[in-house]
């Protein structure tokens, strides 16, 4: 993939997405669809904080060089020529992230690695507003994922053993940038558990987190897209694979026709939807998943109804 053309300095304005765009640059070569709509992001992010500024407005041109360089380079992607493809491309992308940190912050291992792949999974989310609203699901996983972030981080910086799993979060504590998390930040002193405000990702209902049934920690990958040295004197482990659970195979869907069922152009637009999940979740050997979302695309098809 060709060489971008460099920005200027950031404007100070700027400051709340510079994390996005660092996340481009990370991913330019490991995913460029990624690194395009983190861009895409930051462009009509900046455009809402400031464009008249002269500074600004020579950053958000030169942004814009950019995306329009990447979106020729990848003319031929559908992930950026469809936006149904891209949103799903970026929450699997989201996901993956996710479950990588949620699954060795479960096993207790602790380490940089696992820090920045939760914040980064929480910037991702961000970025999925290019397609729209955030699902209350989407807005969950995002705070936790900041919020977990920044409390591993600063307990290894203080020398303390973090909570492993699912801890208290308070839901009037906002989330502020900092830059030695390399992410996100809470005050000072993070929120202590609260038994009255748990958080589990896990308590989710199957298949709220973007359409994807994929329960967190279930399948992490041994390495996480967002390779970082581990630095912190904690070891991390090789997630082992586990095996998985295959969902039956609906018995009324092998036999089921179309017949005189009328499908709007929503029904296969969503159809559409539900074999592209099946097919990032394939990309991560996840057949349970897979399975799920093209049975949903297939009842949809024949019947008209999910």
């Amino acid at each position: 993939m060709a060489a971008l053309a460099p920005l200027p300095p950031l404007p100070a304005q700027f400051k709340s997405i510079q994390h996005h765009l660092r996340t481009a640059q990370e991913h330019d070569k490991r995913d460029p669809v990624v690194a395009y709509y983190c861009r895409l992001y930051a462009m009509q992010t900046g455009m809402k904080i400031d464009s008249k500024t002269p500074e600004c407005r020579k950053f958000l041109s030169k942004l814009m060089d950019q995306l329009e360089a990447l979106k020729k380079q990848l003319g031929d992607n559908e992930a950026v020529t469809q936006e149904i493809v891209g949103c799903a491309h970026l929450e699997n992308y989201a996901l993956k992230m996710f479950l990588y940190a949620d699954n060795e912050d479960r096993a207790g291992r602790f380490h940089k690695n696992m820090i920045k792949s939760f914040y980064t999974a929480s910037l991702l989310i961000d970025v999925i507003t290019v397609f729209g609203e955030l699902t209350d699901e989407n807005v969950k996983h995002r705070k936790y994922a900041r919020w977990k972030a920044t409390y591993i981080h600063n307990c290894l910086k203080n020398g303390e053993t973090p909570q492993a799993g699912p801890v208290g979060i308070e839901d009037d504590n906002d989330v502020e940038e900092n830059e030695d998390v390399g992410a996100t930040s809470l005050p000072t002193q993070p929120p202590q558990p609260s038994s009255s405000s748990t958080y589990d990702p896990s308590s989710l209902a199957p298949g709220s987190y973007g359409g994807v049934q994929i329960p967190p920690g279930a399948h992490a990958p041994a390495n996480t897209p967002a390779e970082v040295p581990h630095s912190t004197g904690v070891t991390s482990n090789v997630v082992q694979p586990r095996a998985q659970t295959v969902p039956a195979l609906d018995p009324d869907l092998c036999t089921a026709s179309q017949g005189d069922v009328r499908l709007t152009p929503e029904d296969f637009a969503r159809a559409q939807k539900y074999c592209k999940y099946a097919g990032s979740a394939l990309q991560y050997e996840d057949v349970g998943t897979a399975v799920q979302n093209l049975q949903k695309a297939l009842r949809l098809l024949t019947t008209g109804r999910e």
